[in-house]
């Protein structure tokens, strides 16, 4: 399960906005927090899973029987209890050959508890027969940061009562969501095989695990499809989808893969996923471990609860990364997450977390292979801006650090789906590379895939194979790392003695509890020459001296940048700009612009900053974009030509936005020319940055041109339209308005409410003025924990003032209809602040 550009990366965007959570949530959580989260005992173990499916789109009812073949753990037994959410049973009956014997069963709405008539044996297999209705939409379920609903079965648009939106089935098992749809055991550590059997409108398509074995075409205008998985994986693990989909079919050697987008995005389906073989290939490679599946396929579906989800041979997509070539210039949407689905086929799929209390080695090695696979294909800079980024957003979450990797007890099963399994877990895993070394690591990681091939594992199991290879003890590693919650607050300080010529650097960890062992690389410049040493930092205060011919130009401690921690580090602007210069890794040059932007006006600072305008990373090229302000004449003087250059001639689309942004800051007509030619540019990116820089200084002007874009407009050109329109639309741009929130996914959807609220002051329809408060009443209450209620409040209180006044001017006859608006801004303030 990814949470890239899902509700956690949302949730990361919003943390500004949050404050403590209420005192009688926490307490409902704390007494949770007291239960024991045991690994489910394992009674009956599944075998072999068949269902025969049809589908009611009217009810949005699956009718479905299933033949479930089962045997006993280890004891003997007489009874089975299948988990079965929400569902009208029909029939339960033990297969007999030819004949079905009806059983005596109870049922509570979630379990299915049978009377098998005889017991068996672990000797003896038996297949349990079920007829029953799903019934998804009727079932009331919560979901997590990461998973947003859990209802496993999911219906989309099933009467095409919304225009030009597709008709899909589409399922979600994680965490325990397919019994909703299917009778089963429930858990991680239940392994089966499958077949699945589905009748659909002939006009769709259908995808599922494993291979297409079968298709029938039915008299009444449906088809049958038979889609077979004959390797053992977990239920959760199940997939269905249903719709118009065109499919797109690529290979790996000789492995099957397969793109299934909607026909508007077909042609796009190289482009979105065309390194899929490649992933493939490296991460076998890197594995020495083949492939585990008979097929992979991709699936992209509308509304769907997270990032994306990592069914075995099917992983399904939500629809952010459908994007079209123009997107494609600013960079993927789902480069990252088709990474992260990927190595789940590996970890997740073939080796499952025994429970969900170790999620670690499912989602921590998914989150790792992102850094991984941007390390291989884009350069080392780029994998370690995630591995930094990563570690940013754990460090920055408020109640992270009070949390173990592996964790026994928690509130909630769904909880586990946080920055620390994915990206505390995903630096552990990398920091645990730089430890072991590169070959030993993968060897460890192939071991541990080996031994537990098409089972499970935890965490201890991922120690022992580690240790197996490498020969060295890692109970100290896995113990404050795996077992532990927390992490080192370091405090770093130099002292440079002259007449011994002795370099000291002090060490102290800040934290509360006990100390972090760390391992801890330091380079020192010196003379033209860099040396490395290391030292183990065993207690919570330490110090190493060394003897030098003259004062370092530098001391850089964590010359890998590999720790997770928070540090304070008593480095000189002198010696920031050394490290900017001299010390090759991505996060010294990050660290150096951080201390020049911190720093403020100072010449080295802004040296530093003037050098990153040309650095080799984009990313900190627009870093140095954004804080050198063109407003400040000595700046602007030192900078303009470079900026100027970049916003003509860089060859990144968003670090030629990031400059044309920098300019527009100057409300200079001068370079009205620039954003004109840039309006027409193939990047989006672009194009919003220089009408955003037209409307700056000529808000009709850009006005027009939105109009004329609005056509064909997505991302940062929509932001630029709305924001455009928030100030001078009323009635007729409000369709634009509102039907970009409503396709925009949830991240950009918050970035379009202060567009969609100020276009309200215009709008003279009241059933727009309605349709608009409705989505930020939607939007304020679904994020409130976040306080989003509070920053859309914040706006319709102008909104309502403008109301207000438009009443108290207007003419006696339309009076009535301010009233009216007027009453509605109140009512969804006061709803959305009960």
């Amino acid at each position: 399960m990814s949470r890239l550009k899902s509700a956690l990366a949302f949730v990361g965007l919003l943390f500004s906005f949050a404050t403590v959570s209420a005192q009688s949530e926490i307490a409902a959580k704390d007494s949770q927090l007291a239960i024991y989260r045991a690994t489910a005992e394992k009674i009956n173990d599944l075998v072999h899973t068949k269902l025969d499916v049809s589908f009611d789109y009217q009810k949005a009812y699956l009718h479905g029987k299933a033949w479930i073949t089962l045997q006993p753990h280890f004891y003997a037994t007489d009874s089975l209890t299948l988990d079965a959410k929400g569902m009208d049973i029909k029939n339960v009956s033990i297969v007999n050959g030819n004949l079905n014997s009806p059983l005596k069963y109870s049922y509570d709405s979630l379990q299915l508890k049978i009377k098998l008539g005889k017991t068996y044996t672990a000797a003896e297999k038996y297949t349990v027969y079920i007829a029953y209705t799903a019934k998804p939409n009727e079932l009331k379920v919560k979901g997590s940061a990461a998973i947003t609903d859990a209802k496993g079965l999911y219906f989309i648009n099933p009467d095409s009562s919304v225009a030009g939106k597709p008709v899909q089935i589409w399922t979600q098992g994680e965490t325990e969501s397919s019994s909703v749809w299917f009778p089963t055991i429930d858990k991680t550590n239940q392994k089966t095989t499958q077949e699945i059997s589905m009748t659909v409108p002939a006009k769709y398509v259908t995808l599922s695990n494993g291979a297409l074995v079968s298709q029938r075409s039915n008299n009444n205008g449906t088809r049958t499809d038979t889609w077979k998985m004959d390797k053992p994986h977990a239920p959760y693990l199940f997939m269905m989808a249903v719709g118009d989909f065109k499919v797109y079919k690529d290979k790996y050697k000789n492995i099957p893969v397969d793109y299934y987008l909607e026909p508007a995005y077909a042609p796009y389906a190289k482009d979105i996923f065309g390194k899929t073989p490649a992933m493939i290939d490296f991460f076998a490679d890197k594995l020495g471990i083949a492939y585990p599946w008979n097929k992979y396929a991709q699936i992209v579906v509308r509304d769907y609860v997270s990032g994306a989800m990592e069914n075995t041979t099917a992983t399904l997509h939500g629809s952010f990364v459908q994007q079209t070539k123009r997107e494609l210039l600013d960079g993927s949407n789902g480069e990252e997450v088709i990474a992260h689905e990927l190595f789940h086929q590996w970890f997740g799929d073939y080796v499952t977390a025994e429970s969900w209390s170790n999620l670690t080695v499912n989602e921590s090695f998914a989150d790792f292979s992102e850094t991984l696979w941007l390390e291989h294909d884009k350069g080392k800079d780029a994998g370690d801006k995630h591995n930094y980024e990563s570690m940013r957003s754990y460090l920055l979450s408020p109640d992270a650090k009070n949390k173990p990797l592996v964790r026994f007890y928690y509130a909630d099963k769904e909880d586990m789906f946080d920055v620390v399994s994915y990206q505390k877990g995903g630096r552990i895993l990398n920091m645990l590379r730089n430890y072991l070394g590169e070959d030993a690591f993968f060897k460890g990681l192939n071991l541990y895939l080996t031994a537990n091939a098409l089972g499970t594992g935890e965490a201890h199991q991922l120690r022992l194979a580690f240790e197996q290879v490498s020969g060295k003890d890692l109970n100290w590693f896995f113990n404050q790392w795996y077992f532990r919650a927390g992490h080192p607050l370091m405090d770093i300080s130099y002292k440079w003695d002259a007449q011994s010529k002795t370099q000291t650097v002090y060490l102290k960890q800040l934290q509360d509890s006990d100390a972090f062992i760390l391992p801890i690389k330091i380079d020192v410049y010196e003379g033209g020459k860099v040396s490395r040493k290391q030292i183990w930092m065993n207690a919570k205060a330490d110090s190493i001296s060394f003897k030098l011919n003259a004062k370092p130009d530098l001391v850089n401690v964590d010359a890998d940048k590999i720790l997770l921690m928070e540090k304070t580090d008593a480095k000189t602007m002198a010696e920031y700009e050394f490290q900017y210069k001299n010390a090759p890794l991505y996060v010294d040059r990050l660290e150096a612009i951080n201390a020049a932007i911190a720093d403020g006006k100072s010449k080295t600072a802004r040296a530093i900053l003037i050098a990153a305008l040309k650095d080799a990373y984009p990313g900190l090229q627009i870093e140095a974009i954004h804080n050198l302000k063109l407003v400040d004449a000595e700046v602007k003087q030192q900078v303009l030509p470079v900026i100027l250059d970049l916003a003509k001639n860089s060859s990144n689309t968003l670090v030629k936005a990031a400059a044309i942004a920098s300019l527009s800051n100057l409300q200079d007509k001068t370079y009205l020319p620039l954003y004109r030619e840039a309006v027409k540019n193939p990047s989006y990116a672009v194009e919003g940055a220089a009408l955003e820089a037209i409307a700056a200084l000529d808000m009709d002007e850009a006005k027009g041109i939105a109009v004329n874009l609005q056509k064909d407009s997505k991302g940062p050109l929509v932001n630029a339209i709305v924001n455009i329109y928030g100030v001078q639309g009323a009635d007729a741009e409000f369709p634009y308005v509102y039907q970009s929130f409503m396709d925009a996914g949830t991240q950009q959807q918050f970035e379009l409410i202060p567009g969609l609220a100020s276009i309200l002051m215009n709008v003279q329809n009241t059933e727009y003025v309605k349709q608009g408060l409705a989505e930020l009443e939607r939007m304020a209450k679904q994020f409130k924990r976040y306080n989003v209620d509070k920053y859309v409040n914040a706006m319709l209180a102008n909104v309502l003032q403008v109301k207000k006044d438009d009443r108290d001017n207007a003419p006696a006859e339309v009076k009535a209809k301010f009233d009216e608006q007027v009453k509605a801004v109140e009512e969804t303030v006061a709803r959305i602040g009960s």
